[in-house]
């Protein structure tokens, strides 16, 4: 593993996530993406698996915060680049490839750019994917959820039983 990586592992582990209100997340892509690959949790957690999502993009496309936060990396990340964002109550998410046009430690709102989709995420069948993932905990203690499970949906409306 190169001395990057390590670093940047070592950033992960180590940043303070943010804490507060709830974790519903907006669409990182806009508009809406196509999922080309769905989340696939490994049993047990340490097996092989698919910690996020596959959402087709296109190169140099801007892909947005899916909701406040701190960013905790932006950078190469075992030769791939990366952003990962700490939101309040805990929840970490994570954009990738991503050319990051934001900063360790700025703060971001719902929406911000974080920078542009790259080309080249293997496996991609459009020309350029964003893997996003979602986990709650720390990295090295992480529990990987489904960012598809986490977004904001339209408000349900309660009709009346008559008429």
């Amino acid at each position: 593993m190169r001395l990057t990586a390590i670093v940047a592992l070592i950033a992960l582990v180590c940043a303070t996530p943010a804490r507060a209100d709830n974790a519903r997340l907006d669409w990182p892509l806009r508009p809406r993406p196509a999922v080309l690959r769905t989340f696939d949790a490994p049993s047990p957690d340490w097996q092989r698996g698919h910690r996020g999502v596959d959402l087709a993009g296109v190169p140099g496309q801007t892909v947005y915060a899916g909701q406040k936060g701190t960013v905790v990396f932006a950078g190469d990340l075992a030769g791939r680049p990366l952003v990962s964002v700490a939101h309040p109550g805990g929840l970490r998410t994570s954009y990738e490839p991503v050319l990051a046009a934001v900063r360790p430690g700025q703060l971001v709102a719902a929406g911000t750019p974080l920078g542009t989709l790259a080309e080249g995420h293997q496996g991609c069948a459009a020309a350029a994917c964003l893997h996003w993932g979602a986990m709650w905990g720390r990295a090295a203690n992480a529990d990987y959820v489904d960012p598809l499970g986490l977004l904001v949906t339209t408000p349900i409306r309660l009709k009346p039983l008559r008429g």
